[in-house]
């Protein structure tokens, strides 16, 4: 049986491809074409995001600024973004920006430096909101500042879609957020960056890209494309991961990889998320040292068990590359669960919620958080079965 049977063909589909991209060996060296589209635009000042090492160790910060210097733009530098950002960040840099006379963002780095600088971008052209106020959705922005994405890993998508996560570290809240306006207007995807990233990173971004084309191509809003590149994605990172691990200078590894993190990224802004991001947001929203991949794989075989009776076709055909000889049929939810935990085991990942300090009498507030958290509703509201209490509180117990 075929995924197409997993589709509801009168589900009226909107598909979204929003961002400009150069992929590929050497593109950050397009950044001399960005600059000069961003000095066309009148921008003569940008701030740029991003944490503390990477993108100078890279060698991207070298190239981006020998660019801003040719076409005159005058940069500033936020080097203060941790993973899972948190509203403060944004804050002081929004007062930087605004301060030295921004008028773009430059974001350098995976998903958090993205994140945080799609947040600075919103609150440039709000300079009466703060971070919590975007987060607690009190006002639904129309407009931002140009953003220029640099991508340094192969997971998080955010370079290519309309997403953003930023942690209020006073209520433990991690929400999501989506808006037209924070597309980058161009964005890096250079496999030749991010031959530095650990062993354990490179995992982790790989396991994060899959979990979105799962969720994407599996909620009631799915379409055939999200669907498509699901397919795709997980038969690329399947591919090319292990010689990624094995070579962490693979050069075509880390090019297929970071295609296979495009193209998730895509799925899931056509297909939207639900149950993994929307209960890994309150892990790391309680424990923010806790990487985001690594707490999406721990929770993903309990999710794959609980939805594999609604989406069995569609998960049939997308994790054929990890657990062959699926036929879709509700029966073979454990044998899914199972056989996708066996393959996270074989890329390095055997932790449980206990392994990374999680207990029993933790999955209350973790419950609570995932119906509380601003966002985390429509995620849980586009799972492919009804996201009651009871469900979630399972998955959190499975997964210890």
């Amino acid at each position: 049986m075929s995924w197409e049977k997993g589709i509801n063909i009168e589900n009226v589909s909107e598909i979204i491809c929003g961002s400009h991209i150069f992929m590929g060996v050497g593109a950050i060296k397009k950044m001399d074409f960005i600059a000069e589209q961003l000095k066309n635009k009148g921008v003569d000042c940008v701030i740029a995001m991003t944490g503390k090492r990477a993108y100078e160790s890279t060698g991207a910060w070298a190239v981006v600024t020998e660019a801003l210097d040719k076409h005159n733009i005058k940069y500033i530098l936020y080097n203060e973004v941790t993973p899972n950002p948190e509203t403060h960040q944004v804050d002081d840099a929004v007062k930087v920006a605004l301060e030295g006379g921004a008028k773009a963002v430059i974001s350098i780095g995976g998903g958090s430096p993205i994140d945080a600088g799609k947040s600075v971008a919103i609150l440039m052209e709000y300079p009466d909101k703060n971070c919590q106020d975007l987060y607690e959705m009190n006002f639904a922005p129309e407009k931002a500042a140009p953003i220029i994405a640099i991508n340094l890993t192969h997971g998080t998508g955010s370079e290519a879609n309309r997403f953003a996560v930023v942690t209020i570290p006073e209520k433990n809240y991690k929400p999501a957020i989506a808006y037209d306006c924070i597309y980058p207007m161009y964005s890096i995807d250079d496999p030749a960056l991010m031959t530095g990233l650990p062993k354990g990173q490179t995992t982790y971004v790989s396991v994060d890209a899959v979990n979105h084309v799962i969720e994407g191509a599996t909620t009631v809003l799915n379409n055939p494309f999200a669907v498509t590149l699901g397919n795709e994605t997980v038969k690329l990172v399947a591919k090319y991961l292990p010689k990624a691990i094995e070579n962490p200078e693979d050069l075509e590894a880390r090019y297929f990889l970071s295609y296979a993190s495009l193209i998730a990224g895509t799925s899931f802004d056509n297909g939207l998320l639900h149950f993994t991001h929307a209960l890994e947001h309150p892990l790391s929203g309680v424990k923010p040292d806790l990487t985001h991949g690594l707490g999406l794989a721990i929770i993903l075989p309990a999710v794959i068990k609980v939805i594999y009776k609604n989406s069995g076709y569609i998960l049939a055909d997308l994790l054929a590359p990890i657990v062959p000889g699926l036929t879709g049929d509700a029966s073979e939810a454990e044998k899914v669960e199972n056989g996708v935990r066996q393959w996270l085991v074989s890329v390095g990942i055997d932790e449980t919620l206990k392994d990374v300090g999680f207990v029993e009498e933790d999955i209350e507030k973790l419950v609570d958080l995932a119906f509380t958290t601003p966002g985390l509703d429509g995620l849980l509201a586009s799972a492919p079965v009804e996201a009651t209490r009871e469900v979630v509180r399972q998955i959190y117990t499975d997964s210890l």
